[in-house]
């Protein structure tokens, strides 16, 4: 056996187990903490120098009363060649009524595969680390799509824009608006969680409306180096279902580039619809190269992918993901050569009642009062917070804005503020730990978390509403409104 596959000692499938003060001065470890993660005074000792800050940021957040769940870091091991990935858990425990004497638990696992593994119990286990670590993207890529976002309503706010212009804004808008749904449905997908927001929607309309979107792609762009393909449809009287109309946009969006990249010297998409007494076939051919056996086989697969750097192998998951989700099906007849045909099956009986499940962190409606408020921003991303600021500033609102917990709790000591808008993904003290730490000076106003997670326990006597990056500057406003 090689160094690199060279298992940890026996110790390894223990529970790893250490409480410590809110100092961070330790408390209790036990064997298995202690053989992966060492023994000395400093709790991180093994710690890959890049996870010791985070980690110490986890505690600061669990010391201020907010569990931390699924962290992921990697440990220098001197029994391998390569980091192991550790899982830890940072439960907050008090210990009495004063401050000082909260201590924090943390438990964890290694996730090292065990030598009785077998091949598909080995891919699993790395799939599943993957997945975590591919869901702490999340943040970092909400943030971009955020920054885009917001730069196109500040775009239509101070400019006096043609139609022409405006339609490149929506053009953008629409974009970034799906890339924030993608992401939401790849942290859905990892967490197996079911969608929400079904309403009965015209499919017809919907395709079309997917073929005209991606017309630059399947059009003009292969135009341009003397390709020709065509799209041709027949999607007459196909009745309304209930569904989710950013994700089954994402589904037909998929299907239609793929069909694109499959035809490198041009050809035909055919998208035609049929109906029958119990369900509604969507069939999406392209005249392309066509599937192997092998790809065939795996081409639902999260992360597998033909396409090398140009590919995530995430796309067809999701879209075997999303008909799962409205209850219905996806197959494929492929032959090399002989081109591709997706078929779509939708049940015809799905209400909207029975098809979702309502996950929303927060549902607001309307456009604001109209009412200036104090709004204290704080976010450690300059773009964000920047445009975020701006675009308040524009709705009438007075807006002061931090760069951190501990610039905002100073501000917000020395000044008077009607709510708090607040990241949470930030260095030092996340949005949590900020709204416990102003909790100590003000019960009483509201503070709104920004996060670019689907998923995020917050303590509700802290954080009066939580949000998903991105957003449109009309919910932001609808929620001061609500709020104060």
């Amino acid at each position: 056996m090689s160094a690199s596959t060279t298992h940890l000692p026996s110790i390894e499938p223990d529970i790893l187990v250490a409480t410590c003060r809110s100092d961070g001065s330790v408390l209790t470890r036990n064997a298995a903490w202690k053989a992966i993660l060492g023994d000395k005074e400093e709790l991180w000792t093994n710690l890959m120098p890049s996870d010791r800050e985070i980690a110490n940021q986890n505690m600061t957040e669990a010391a201020g009363g907010s569990l931390v769940t699924h962290a992921l870091f990697m440990v220098e091991s001197e029994h391998r060649d390569i980091p192991v990935p550790i899982l830890l858990h940072f439960i907050p425990v008090d210990a009495g009524t004063s401050e000082n004497l909260r201590s924090v638990a943390i438990s964890g696992e290694v996730l090292t595969e065990p030598t009785s593994w077998t091949e598909s119990q080995t891919q699993r286990h790395r799939m599943e680390t993957l997945g975590r670590m591919t869901m702490g993207m999340a943040h970092d890529f909400n943030n971009l799509l955020s920054g885009i976002l917001g730069h196109t309503q500040l775009w239509r706010l101070e400019s006096d824009l043609d139609e022409h212009a405006l339609e490149h804004i929506s053009t953008i808008e629409e974009a970034a608006l799906g890339g924030a749904n993608l992401v939401s449905k790849v942290q859905q997908y990892m967490r197996q969680e079911a969608r929400s927001s079904f309403e009965r929607l015209d499919l017809t309309a919907l395709i079309i409306d997917c073929i005209s979107f991606t017309k630059p792609y399947w059009y003009n762009e292969p135009r341009r180096q003397g390709i020709d393909i065509k799209v041709v449809h027949r999607l007459d009287s196909l009745p309304p279902i209930e569904g989710s109309p950013a994700g089954l946009r994402d589904v037909f969006v998929n299907l239609i580039l793929n069909a694109v990249q499959a035809m490198p010297d041009g050809g035909i998409i055919r998208i035609e619809g049929t109906v029958d007494e119990s369900e509604m076939r969507i069939r999406i051919s392209d005249t392309g190269t066509g599937m192997s056996a092998e790809v065939r086989k795996r081409v639902f697969e999260p992360l597998y992918t033909t396409k090398g750097e140009r590919g995530t192998g995430m796309g067809l998951a999701v879209v075997a993901g999303t008909m799962r989700e409205h209850q219905g099906d996806i197959s494929l007849d492929s032959e090399l050569g002989k081109g591709t045909t997706f078929t779509l099956q939708f049940p015809l009986n799905v209400s909207a009642s029975e098809a979702s499940v309502d996950h929303a962190a927060v549902t607001v409606t309307g456009n604001g009062n109209g009412v200036s408020r104090r709004v204290l921003v704080v976010d450690d991303e300059e773009m964000v917070r920047t445009v975020l600021s701006r675009l308040l500033k524009l709705r009438g609102h007075t807006v002061t804005a931090a760069a951190s917990g501990k610039e905002a709790i100073d501000l917000f000591r020395s000044g008077d503020f009607d709510i708090i808008l607040t990241d949470q993904g930030m260095p030092e003290m996340s949005g949590r730990e900020l709204a416990y730490q102003i909790r100590k000076y003000d019960v009483g106003v509201p503070i709104l978390l920004l996060t670019g997670d689907t998923d995020i326990n917050f303590n509700p006597v802290h954080i009066n509403q939580v949000l998903t990056k991105p957003f449109k500057i009309d919910m932001i406003d609808s929620v001061i409104a609500a709020l104060t």
